[in-house]
């Protein structure tokens, strides 16, 4: 039986002066928490970054002080509501609170929020041979049809297995029912209402291997079958909802609602405005995360996708479909830092520019295997087509390309698991800088392309969602009347060069698999 701790959580009891509303939210990531404090037009009118410390230790353990994620909050927040009181605004008027986290990543604790082992990283491989073991005894096709994932040390749930199996204090915590499991969105709410709320989103809980994707409650079958009967688990609410109040650390002088809660990936689908089916973005960094909203009915995959959560309200739950793409970025810093073919990023685009095509050379980046739709996890990363015509331009230009050929490839499979045409594409991260990836991806799907020109973008759709919850946006319709800094990069009209160039790629990557 699957035990929750439920408390009391009281509704919003007065309505604010929306004209002068903000929302805060805190966008808790792995490498750093952003805390940004929108107005009622979803302007980012402050902000505080502070840098968080991840402990990579042998054996690909990777892990974070649970009480560091606290105080690096509280930094983050802090710095925010000085530079906003600095512009001459109030604190009494932040009226919602909104939180994205990093996915995956879990903790667990006891009664008493303390916390009884370190944050367990999304990125962590511990739990490798308890994946294969599980695969072995042949849960794959069971666990994918229940949660829409994979079994894969990604996900929280063997990660936790692992904990249970080697840490005798979390095994027996379990076994006596005294051990709370949550994502970094729960184990911030629970401290920061001083253990009066334990709840998490519908998002979060899609990520942890636990959760039935078409029934949306834990699933009790798999949590006995993976030794965890006894684990606490958190309430599970729609991302928009109300969470409970706070001061955020007695930062504030007057108690605030948390009304949305969500995963990072999933924060920045609602704030790029993926809000109907068939529209999709992505998320442009080291690698790329890409969702496609499919509908109010979950998709099984069939061609190398998993299936999620894309966000929910009260009344409305969507799902998705995502891909992860293991290099884009770390292609070109690759380039930059080992090969030394230029000395800044910004080089890469004039130097794409400068030659008329790829010359025939193709980078495949499989620097840490391919990850979808092909999933070729054990190949390694190559080079095709040199010549001695072939310059470091050539290079450069095949890196970038390779960028939007994997998007590509990723596109096509959710458009065969959805039975649906992508409608618009939504991207963002550090390389939408780079004009001719964009233009290169919008030549080689023959769509628009949209850059929203907002680099926070998670932190905005968990504010637009907190503020939907909370009264500040009336409806999604009215959200879609502020997303219009987008610049829209459309398809040349003869895309020759890219069908031949993606044709190409097809050709390296299946040949491997024949």
């Amino acid at each position: 039986m699957i035990k929750h701790l439920k408390k009391e959580i009281n509704t919003l009891t007065y309505l604010p002066n929306y004209m002068s509303s903000y929302i805060l939210s805190i966008d808790q990531g792995t490498s750093s928490t952003k805390t940004l404090i929108f107005d009622a037009s979803g302007t980012a009118v402050a902000k505080g970054t502070e840098p968080l410390l991840t402990h990579y230790l042998p054996n690909g353990f990777v892990e974070q002080d649970p009480h560091e994620i606290l105080k690096n909050v509280r930094a983050s927040v802090a710095q925010c509501l000085q530079a906003f009181e600095a512009k001459g605004y109030s604190k009494n008027d932040i009226t919602a609170i909104g939180i994205s986290n990093q996915r995956e990543t879990f903790i667990v604790w006891d009664a008493a929020g303390k916390p009884l082992y370190n944050a367990v990283v999304w990125q962590c491989k511990r739990s490798v041979d308890i994946c294969n073991d599980l695969i072995q005894k042949g849960f794959s096709e069971t666990v994918t049809t229940k949660t829409g994932l994979l079994i894969d040390p990604y996900f929280s749930a063997t990660k936790l297995i692992w904990l249970q199996q080697n840490i005798p204090s979390i095994a027996s915590a379990i076994n006596n029912g005294d051990a709370f499991f949550g994502t970094v969105d729960t184990w911030l709410l629970y401290q920061l209402t001083n253990g009066a709320s334990y709840a998490t989103d519908i998002s979060n809980a899609s990520r942890t291997l636990l959760f039935n994707l078409e029934q949306k409650i834990w699933d009790a079958a798999l949590i006995a079958d993976f030794g965890l009967t006894g684990i606490q688990l958190p309430a599970i609410q729609a991302s928009a909802s109300m969470f409970g109040t706070t001061q955020l650390f007695d930062l504030l002088d007057h108690r605030v609602a948390i009304t949305a809660m969500i995963g990072d990936s999933h924060a920045a689908a609602f704030g790029e405005g993926c809000f109907e089916k068939g529209t999709a973005k992505a998320t442009l960094g080291t690698g790329c995360s890409l969702l496609m909203h499919v509908g109010d009915t979950p998709v099984a995959s069939k061609n190398g996708m998993v299936s999620t959560i894309c966000w929910s309200t009260e009344t409305q739950t969507s799902y998705a479909l995502e891909g992860v793409i293991v290099s884009c970025g770390a292609t070109i810093e690759w380039l930059k830092n080992d090969v030394g073919l230029f000395t800044d990023s910004k080089e890469t685009e004039a130097m794409a520019l400068s030659v008329n095509d790829n010359n025939g050379v193709y980078i495949v980046p499989a620097f840490s295997g391919l990850g979808s739709p092909h999933w070729q996890m054990n190949r390694r990363a190559s080079i095709e087509g040199l010549s001695f015509s072939a310059t470091k331009h050539h290079m450069v230009r095949a890196a970038l390309e390779s960028i939007a050929y994997q998007i590509a490839d990723v596109i096509v499979a959710m458009e065969k698991d959805a039975n649906t045409d992508l409608v618009s594409l939504k991207v963002d991260g550090g390389i939408t800088g780079n004009a001719f990836v964009v233009q290169w991806l919008s030549d080689v799907l023959q769509k628009e392309v949209h850059t929203i020109g907002m680099p926070d973008i998670s932190a905005l759709g968990a504010a637009y969602l907190a503020g939907l919850k909370a009264g500040v946006f009336e409806n999604i319709e009215a959200i879609k009347k502020l997303n219009n800094l987008s610049k829209i990069y459309v398809p040349a009209a003869n895309n020759s060069a890219a069908k031949k160039g993606y044709e190409g790629w097809k050709e390296i990557i299946h040949k491997y698999e024949k």
